[in-house]
């Protein structure tokens, strides 16, 4: 059957250009692509109450900023680069180095504020260490990597440059003794990485980490308004999980951050008390907004 052309006109053409405009859109909001500088590390799972500490060598979880060196750059874990003074570059050895830049216990924001300026401020950066915790691809167990790190740490022999301390408990008891005194002296928590572990990258349970309250992230896909003492301001974000369960969180939001909530998209970094039996956070709690540095 052939259409009049009116009927091409009026039907036909509206509908391919409203396709040809969702295509579009579509591939707009897909063009973002992931950064293939972003290296490939180590991400922990949470410990459980059964956990067997002999298995381990524990750390401290120190509240800094993962950075990775290849030997040549410094990096984020997003992949951008560090914008470190040369002579702190200058100074780490030619060799791939995993570790946190660390300014001390509760000091994240105003480290956060300088390993993001794109001109360093070289009195800062003298404040700020670069804690090694881990040799990528290097051969053997956890404990002979840490062992070498030593060793690499005390060879180059530069003050801002540390190997992260690693210590043994023979029971559950004396882990969680040792995790209430780190967190009463102001510490996070405290990560365990299996000694006899080869090196792996990933989310991995040879490493897990330990705190009071649990932590993860999750994308903000709403802004709820706020009523009564917070009329006019962000009420609670609206959470998209990556399993794609969605919950809110209203609680932990300075004014600040309610005057000027995190954008839509963004990635936020929360607590909870474990989860209801739907998958869901108990007690969410915002801490902040993670950084693509």
């Amino acid at each position: 059957m052939i259409l009049p052309r009116d009927s091409l006109r009026n039907e036909i053409l509206p509908r391919l250009i409203f396709a040809l405009l969702l295509f579009l859109f579509c591939s707009l909001g897909n063009s973002e692509e992931p950064n293939l500088n972003a290296p490939a590390l180590l991400l922990a799972h949470v410990a459980s109450d059964d956990i067997d500490p002999a298995l381990y060598l524990i750390s401290e979880k120190l509240d800094g900023v993962r950075a990775y060196w290849d030997g040549k750059t410094l990096r984020f874990r997003s992949g951008n680069s560090v914008n470190a003074p040369a002579w702190f570059l200058a100074q780490l050895p030619a060799r791939a180095l995993d570790g946190e830049l660390w300014l001390g216990r509760g000091r994240f924001e105003e480290l956060s504020g300088i390993v993001r300026t794109e001109q360093p401020d070289a009195v800062a950066w003298r404040q700020i260490k670069f804690m090694i915790f881990e040799l990528p691809d290097a051969p053997g167990t956890f404990s002979q990597r840490a062992q070498h790190i030593r060793e690499l740490v005390r060879r180059t022999h530069w003050p801002q440059l540390q190997a992260v301390e690693h210590f043994t408990l023979a029971d559950r008891a004396g882990l969680q003794r040792k995790l209430k005194q780190v967190v009463r002296d102001g510490g996070e928590g405290l990560m365990l990485h299996r000694a006899d572990a080869l090196y792996v990258t990933g989310r991995s349970d040879v490493l897990l980490k330990l705190k009071p309250l649990l932590d993860t992230e999750a994308k903000v896909i709403g802004h709820v308004p706020g009523k009564g003492k917070f009329n006019g301001m962000l009420g609670s974000l609206e959470m998209e999980m990556p399993d794609g369960k969605r919950f809110r969180i209203g609680t932990g939001l300075s004014n600040t951050a309610r005057k000027n909530p995190p954008a839509i998209g963004s990635i936020v970094t929360y607590q909870y008390r474990g989860l209801t039996k739907n998958g869901l956070p108990r007690f969410a709690s915002f801490l902040r907004v993670r950084r693509e540095f």
